[in-house]
């Protein structure tokens, strides 16, 4: 299930619902402890970084004895998240699922991704076709993470990086940048936010040739512009194209 961006403000009443009735709740210690508060005293096991498999093959197995388990994500399940992996281990394991006879039953609850809270607080920055790309080369090989770059760069899409610095990977996201720069100007509007709706929230505009000065890290959502993205004042906006289609006149 999804948390959403991380406060509980932006946590669905449904994914609430099902936090309140399951018996078990599984998740990455961060994001169990984002939710601590309204769990009381149900039982948890969270665990650390690169841990997903262990997760979910728990969570499968508490639910495959009679047990309500949420496995948490953060943002959306089914963006970057669990959700697949769950789907994946089900296949491998030949486990039925429901509406099979006495097949495991599987809800998907879905949640604010985080590149729709970033993007609320930069303003409009997505109102047009956008990509996401994840810097990560954990589990994607560099060479197809460059080359999913250099074509959102030619189709001047706007495009929203995830996982763009860690403590061990800090070089992704200067060679993001060079590559974006080879398909539009340094004026390009960026945008940084990092922890967005949670304490310690970030929220910074800068441009395409200045973005390495900010501060980033795995917290940390980017969203460049495209060739038309422009700021207003304190926003971020890439146009659709109404202007440009219809005529509005002052007082209309």
């Amino acid at each position: 299930m999804s948390l959403g961006p991380g406060d509980r403000d932006h946590l669905s009443p449904v994914a609430e619902k099902a936090l309140m009735a399951c018996d078990l709740v599984v998740g990455y210690r961060t994001y169990v402890e984002l939710i601590r508060p309204i769990l009381g005293d149900k039982e948890t096991v969270a665990t650390g970084m690169r841990q997903e498999l262990e997760r979910v093959n728990l969570a499968l197995n508490e639910a495959l004895n009679g047990k309500s388990v949420c496995l948490v994500s953060s943002g959306d399940a089914g963006i970057y998240g669990m959700a697949g992996l769950v789907l994946e281990v089900c296949r491998n394991k030949e486990i039925p699922l429901a509406p099979e006879p006495k097949g495991l039953r599987l809800t998907f609850i879905p949640g604010v991704p985080a590149f729709a809270a970033a993007g609320s607080l930069l303003g409009a920055p997505l109102m047009h076709d956008f990509a996401v790309v994840s810097l990560s080369d954990l589990l994607t090989p560099w060479e197809t993470i460059e080359k999913r770059l250099r074509m959102v760069g030619e189709a001047d899409l706007v495009v929203a990086i995830y996982n763009p610095r860690s403590k061990k990977r800090d070089w992704q996201i200067n060679r993001a940048r060079e590559i974006l720069l080879e398909f539009r100007p340094g004026s390009t509007p960026v945008g940084i936010v990092s922890r967005a709706t949670r304490e310690g929230e970030e929220v910074t505009l800068t441009d395409l040739e200045h973005m390495h000065s900010s501060p980033i890290d795995m917290q940390t959502v980017i969203i460049v512009g495209n060739s038309r993205t422009f700021t207003y004042q304190s926003f971020m906006v890439t146009p659709r194209g109404y202007l440009d289609k219809y005529d509005v006149t002052e007082g209309e």
